[in-house]
C-alpha cells in the first residue's frame, strides 16, 4: 500500500519555566492511501498537536514529515496553502461555521479562496451538501440547524474540493449518540469512495469504527 503520510521521529517541544516540555516525543507513524485510521488518547495526550502537524497547521520542532511523497519542511508558504486548501479536508469538533452565512455559502468559502468561479463553486458546494444529505437545507444558517446538521455542513465544506485526505478532529465530540452515528456513517462512506481518513477521538466506540487504531499517551505512540 502506498503511504500518503509518513512521520519519522517527530518531536514538538515548548519552553515552560525554563524547562523543555514535550507535546510530542519521537512520534513515527504511517498512513496508507485509502486507509481509515483513528488516533486515540486522553485529553492532553498530544492528539490535537499531532493533528495540527498532520494538517500543516503547525510545524514539528524536529523529525521528518513526508506528505504524499513531499517533505513538508521543504514546502514554501504557497505550497503549504495549497495543501491545506486542496489536498486536506478539515473537520473540527466545533464546526467552525460562519454564523451569518447559510449552508451553501459556508461550503463555498474555501472554494472562493481557491479562486474557483462562482457558478462552478456553487455546483461543487451543492454536490457536497447532497452527499451529506442536506440538499434541502442549503439556505439555512447555522442557528437554524441542529448540531448534527451543522457538522454535516462542516463535512460538506471539507469534501467540496474532493481532497485526498480528510482530517477529523473529534467530529462527534459535541453531538448526541444518534448524530454521532450519522456522522460516522458519512465518514465511512467517504472512505469507501476512496478518501484517506484520519480521525482523532477520545471515544473508543468511535475509534473502533476505523480500520486501524493508533493510541497516543503523553506525547508518545504506544500502540
Amino acid at each position: 500500500m502506498e503511504n500518503v503520510i509518513v512521520l519519522s521521529d517527530i518531536c514538538k517541544t515548548y519552553i515552560s519555566r525554563n524547562n523543555i516540555v514535550y507535546a510530542l516525543k519521537d512520534v513515527s507513524m504511517k498512513v496508507g492511501k485509502g486507509e481509515f485510521v483513528s488516533i486515540t488518547g486522553k485529553s492532553g495526550s498530544g492528539k490535537s498537536t499531532l493533528m495540527n502537524i498532520l494538517g500543516c497547521l503547525d510545524t514539528a520542532t524536529s523529525g521528518e514529515y513526508i506528505l504524499d511523497g513531499i517533505t513538508v519542511s521543504r514546502m514554501n508558504e504557497r505550497q503549504l496553502s495549497f495543501v491545506r486548501n486542496k489536498v486536506i479536508g478539515f473537520i473540527f469538533q466545533n464546526f467552525n461555521l460562519i454564523p451569518t452565512l447559510n449552508a451553501v455559502e459556508n461550503v463555498e468559502l474555501p472554494l472562493i479562496y481557491r479562486g474557483i468561479k462562482k457558478s462552478a463553486r456553487r455546483q461543487m458546494a451543492l454536490n457536497a451538501l447532497e452527499k451529506v444529505g442536506l440538499e434541502k437545507r442549503i439556505t439555512h444558517r447555522p442557528f437554524e440547524l441542529s448540531g448534527g446538521q451543522q457538522q454535516r455542513v462542516a463535512i460538506a465544506r471539507a469534501i467540496a474540493s474532493e481532497p485526498e485526505i480528510i482530517l477529523a478532529d473529534e467530529p462527534t465530540g459535541n453531538l448526541d449518540a444518534n448524530s454521532s452515528r450519522e456522522i460516522m456513517d458519512i465518514l465511512k462512506n467517504l472512505h469507501k469512495q476512496g478518501a484517506t481518513v484520519v480521525l482523532i477521538t477520545h471515544d473508543k466506540n468511535v475509534a473502533d469504527m476505523a480500520q486501524r487504531q493508533i493510541e497516543i499517551f503523553d506525547g508518545e505512540i504506544c500502540s
